[in-house]
């Protein structure tokens, strides 16, 4: 699992940071595992009151990032690709990793990459942050995006650490 190494990193006060969710809609039981790990880690880091938005497939992730962005001290990303047959499954997480790691360095605002790409649906309930879960990739995607977004705010304040 990938989870294997990973930080233990404690939840850090947010309470001032605006946060908003974009979220995917296919594959219904993994997005609400998945929307709900994200509002555990907001829950967490005392973030007060997140924006969700829904969108209807992982390809328009960006786009919707992109103009939430400049709005946003942090954007949360959450979708699930799950390989077919063709290579759309490629195109896709291709089209979403590079589009998202452009609004990120674009707007210098954290993505939280809560994107899963799956060989199948196990996998991804398996990630999925849901009872009987082996991961909890929204919880984790939250988290890195709203300790990026505060280690962000104390760089801009002249305080680096």
């Amino acid at each position: 699992m990938a989870g294997h190494g990973a930080p233990d990193i404690e939840p850090v006060d947010c309470h001032d940071l605006r946060v908003a969710v974009v979220a995917a809609s296919w594959h219904i039981p993994v997005m609400d595992g998945l929307i709900a790990g994200a509002q555990r880690a907001f829950a967490d880091h005392k973030v007060e009151a997140p924006v969700i938005v829904r969108v209807p497939g992982t390809f328009e992730l960006p786009v919707t990032a992109a103009a939430l962005a400049p709005s946003y001290d942090a954007v949360i990303a959450l979708g699930v690709v799950i390989r077919g047959g063709t290579p759309h499954f490629d195109y896709v997480c291709n089209a979403a990793t590079d589009g998202l790691t452009r609004v990120a360095l674009d707007h210098q605002v954290p993505i939280g990459f809560g994107v899963l790409t799956c060989d199948d649906e196990q996998q991804a309930l398996d990630r999925a942050g849901l009872e009987g879960s082996k991961e909890d990739k929204g919880y984790e995607a939250a988290a890195a995006a709203l300790q990026t977004a505060a280690t962000l705010k104390r760089i801009r304040r002249g305080y680096a650490t």
